[in-house]
């Protein structure tokens, strides 16, 4: 799989073109980034599906928290069915920062995405569902005419557990991360989950869900990077801060910041080093060599928000370097 993310910052009509010229460049998927501060993804889903014929459309990541997981895994069997079966289910725990100003504090995160996911595969299936576990459904069903079916579910993941429960449980991972030190690692935790995977539940996919900023002006790529690096590195692990030898009280600064809505000041801390570790960031021939590195572990590649400093025109230059990324 060959996917692109957008994020529902920009006006839906722009982000339906960009959803077209993904299709165009070659993308097999789109996914919609899901923030409360944002755009609604699903109203931006379905105008993309109306638009394309071929992409695969979903959530990129959905979570668990600030929707209940029936009335999520209800949106994602509408956007199955409006897209002619053409979903695609994102599904982590959200952004630690953002779920704090809706007073959620992501209580039992492994466990709730596990949950979800086959609360959502029960009702998908047609079933009726009770549950009483991190959340509650009393006899709940879809009401459609007929079961939805299987919809791929991927789940988003950086920590260790979280990726090995992806690889036991469900059909992929995304796993967001860009740096090639951060995929040799979660390549052995995908390997741990893989050995107690059913066969029953088929092929797995490793996706790298990046953050790619691609420019002709390598300066420009990575002032771009800025805000989607705050929030990784605002919302990234002590190991994953060390692995790359990121200040920890730096990182905790920026995700106060974010957390009170000062997004230009987190922004502005974030350093050089971050966005080495954090994003694929440079020209197309850079951000090509960087992508290739991914995929020595990775089985797909997801290029995640901002794209670049011109999104219109990052759709193009993002497309060009995984083209030469697969070829080389």
């Amino acid at each position: 799989m060959r996917g692109i993310e957008l994020t529902p910052e920009h006006p839906v009509p722009e982000l339906v073109e960009l959803g077209e010229a993904a299709e165009e460049e070659g993308f097999d998927a789109l996914f919609a980034s899901c923030h409360y501060n944002n755009r609604d993804p699903f109203v931006v889903l379905d105008r993309v599906a109306a638009a394309t014929d071929d992409l695969l459309v979903g959530p990129g990541v959905a979570n668990p928290y600030e929707t209940h997981p029936v009335s999520l895994a209800s949106s994602v069997a509408t956007l199955d069915e409006v897209s002619d079966g053409r979903a695609v289910c994102g599904l982590g725990a959200g952004d630690r920062s953002t779920l704090r100003n809706l007073g959620f504090e992501r209580d039992r995160p492994l466990r709730r995405v596990l949950e979800a996911m086959k609360v959502s595969q029960q009702l998908w299936a047609g079933e009726r569902v009770d549950h009483d576990g991190t959340f509650v459904a009393r006899d709940a069903g879809l009401n459609y005419p007929g079961a939805v079916g299987e919809i791929p579910v991927y789940v988003g993941a950086q920590g260790p557990h979280m990726i090995r429960m992806a690889a036991k449980h469900a059909d992929g991972v995304l796993v967001n991360a860009s740096h090639p030190d951060d995929f040799s690692w979660a390549d052995e935790r995908v390997a741990e989950g893989l050995e107690e995977r059913s066969d029953d539940l088929g092929q797995f996919d490793f996706a790298a869900y990046a953050s790619v900023s691609v420019a002709e002006d390598e300066a420009a790529a990575r002032e771009a990077a800025r805000p989607p690096v705050a929030f990784i590195a605002a919302g990234a692990a002590p190991p994953v801060l060390d692995r790359h030898g990121v200040d920890h009280d730096r990182a905790g600064q920026i995700g106060e910041a974010i957390e009170s809505g000062e997004f230009s000041a987190a922004f502005e801390a974030v350093t050089p080093a971050m966005i080495d570790a954090f994003c694929i960031a440079g020209t197309p021939d850079s951000a090509a060599e960087k992508i290739a590195a991914v995929l020595e572990y990775a089985d797909s590649f997801v290029a995640g928000s901002p794209l670049g400093a011109d999104p219109k025109a990052a759709v193009s230059l993002v497309g060009a370097a995984c083209d030469r990324a697969t070829r080389e």
